[in-house]
């Protein structure tokens, strides 16, 4: 499933009653967990962050992850262990063994066979169709992969142990473990392994290689996706794994010093703490007027501190250890006497007051770099061309009534023309035909066949002659509307009916809050995960894709709160989205002070 990269479509911190549940979910999953087990894969004060990925089949998979590792995915509603989690916890699954070599296969993609498991003494584990298993190598106890039961332990055997054991699901070296620290499995010795080992086998070293190579060409099926970089990486892991147990001591010593010397260094807290202080100070150097003030501190924060942000970091004072901007400015106010800061309303905080002279103000440099809303927000990432907005025409397709008025000009049923192309037909229709009224040339003497055209059944009788213009408006009216898009670099696309314009509406979630949706980014070429990660720099809220039921193709961005006027200024003055091509405006909130 991890074979080949996804794409992460949300990225967010797990609120109080969702770690409640999945504690409860894990507990109910895995029972074997003991309380302190599940506050060690779970803490409460810990950050913990849900992560929402596209595989590249399209499964829609949650991520849970814990100091930067994923300790659990979820896929369709079921939770499954990471490799990370079965490294410290071996025991929670039912286990298969199989021979060092199979490794390479499994990270390749592919799925676990019978010939290759290796049963112990004591059986096979007892197991059902889609249970979660896990797959350990000959000689260590550490888990590799993790899947589901294809078939029960009672069928395995009936079979003779051929065909397929385990879908795999998630290994060692794919692109799930990638997504971690891409630390190595440690050494858990198999007791019966070893015993085997203290007995003696009956072939030599040599004869057993050969016959583990054969065992494993037999012992999986191939995927046709894995690329020499996987290959080469599951070499080297298949090598690390053949190590002797004093040099992999050694190497996990290596690894918690060097994990140590990282936690010695500053701690998050702390880089939020000073990314803080600079966005306050540059905003105030920068962005801020004596004619602004009394200042609203949530509008200083929305609208200068976070404008001041450099890109590629977001401003999260939860992350800090003020928690709340009341903290961290009364702060400025009594630490660093920056600014006076007053409750002119009942509840609502304001900035009266900024020391100018103050020597830590005065001394502070602005950064070269130019704030968030120069940065090209509408790239891609790297690599990627900056956008353009496509050229819309819209056009008109010749309809079955007014194709009688189309033969002159060799337009049948179904021909598409722009609109100039049908004032010019329907001109030259006019002018060779005679229709233009003698006495009067802004008018138009309705003959037999534009009579049919264009006409309603009550009119016959009636109506004579027609302006220039509405002949033209009755024209266009009567014909099917299309739509051409042209994006730089690309053909022509050709579309019957209205082209769908970028729609923007608030929803309500729970008792008080409000989300905004953006749907139809994808037929103007926009991306809706940039799109979403753009407005997520701008505003400072989290964001997420949903997929559109009954639409293949296309994903809802919801972003928190009214953000209409964001949004709005983000299509318009960055995308260069036309006005014409945007729903929904009008619903922004209104400006002015409250009476």
């Amino acid at each position: 499933m991890f074979v080949r990269p996804f794409r992460v479509k949300s990225n967010t911190a797990i609120k109080g009653s969702d770690r409640r549940k999945l504690k409860a979910d894990i507990s109910a999953a895995f029972p074997t967990l003991s309380a302190d087990e599940l506050s060690e894969l779970v803490p409460n004060k810990e950050e913990l962050n849900v992560v929402k990925i596209y595989v590249h089949k399209g499964d829609s998979v949650t991520l849970y992850v814990l100091h930067k590792n994923p300790l659990f995915f979820e896929l369709e509603k079921r939770l499954y262990p990471t490799v990370y989690v079965l490294w410290r916890y071996p025991a929670i699954l039912p286990t298969f063994r199989t021979w060092p070599p199979v490794l390479q296969k499994l990270i390749g993609g592919a799925d676990l066979m019978l010939p290759g498991v290796v049963a112990p003494s004591s059986g096979l584990p007892d197991v059902k169709p889609g249970d979660c298993c896990s797959v350990t190598l000959v000689n260590n106890r550490a888990p590799v992969a993790v899947g589901t039961a294809a078939v029960s332990r009672d069928e395995m055997q009936s079979l003779g142990m051929k065909g397929r054991g385990v879908f795999v699901l998630h290994a060692y070296m794919d692109n799930l473990w990638a997504f971690g620290d891409k630390s190595g499995p440690p050494t858990l010795p198999d007791a019966e392994s070893e015993g085997q080992g203290v007995n003696g086998e009956e072939y030599e070293v040599d004869e057993m290689e050969e016959e583990v190579e054969e065992e494993a060409e037999k012992c999986v099926e191939e995927e046709q996706s894995p690329s020499h970089t996987v290959t080469d990486q599951a070499c080297s892991g298949i090598e690390e794994l053949s190590l002797a147990e004093q040099e992999e001591e050694k190497g996990d010593k290596g690894n918690e010093e060097e994990e140590g010397n990282q936690d010695d260094q500053k701690m998050p807290q702390e880089i939020m703490d000073a990314l803080l202080l600079q966005c306050f100070l540059h905003a105030l150097k920068s962005k801020v007027k004596k004619t602004d003030l009394p200042l609203l501190t949530s509008t200083f924060l929305r609208n200068h501190m976070f404008a001041c942000c450099p890109s590629g970091k977001q401003l999260d004072i939860k992350k800090s250890s003020y928690k709340k901007l009341s903290k961290f400015l009364q702060a400025m106010q009594k630490q660093h006497n920056l600014v006076r800061v007053k409750e002119l309303t009942k509840g609502v905080e304001s900035i009266v007051e900024v020391d100018w002279k103050n020597s830590e103000l005065r001394s502070f440099k602005v950064p070269e770099e130019t704030d968030v809303e120069a940065t090209p927000l509408q790239d891609g990432g790297e690599g990627e061309p900056p956008y353009h907005p496509p050229e819309i025409t819209t056009l008109y397709s010749v309809s079955a009534r007014l194709e009688p008025l189309f033969l002159d000009a060799k337009k049948r049923k179904g021909t598409i023309l722009q609109s100039a192309e049908v004032r010019h037909i329907v001109t030259e229709y006019v002018k060779k035909n005679e229709l233009v009224d003698e006495n009067n040339k802004n008018y138009v003497t309705i003959n037999p066949t534009l009579c049919d055209c264009l006409l309603e059944k009550s009119e016959y009788q009636e109506v004579e002659s027609l302006k220039w213009d509405d002949l033209f408006s009755r024209s266009l009216e009567r014909m099917q509307e299309c739509y051409q898009v042209v994006f730089p670099g690309q053909a022509p696309v050709k579309k019957k009916g209205h082209i769908e314009p970028i729609d923007i509406s608030v929803a309500s979630r729970g008792s008080n809050k409000k989300v905004t949706l953006i749907k139809n980014l994808e037929v103007y070429g926009l991306d809706p995960a940039v799109v979403a990660t753009a407005l997520q720099r701008r505003v400072q809220a989290s964001s997420v894709l949903q997929p559109i039921p009954g639409s293949k193709d296309k994903v809802l961005v919801q972003i928190q709160g009214n953000q209409i006027h964001q949004v709005g200024n983000l299509l318009l003055d960055h995308y260069q989205i036309p006005r014409k091509y945007i729903q929904g405006l009008d619903k922004a909130p209104k400006g002015g002070k409250k009476k």
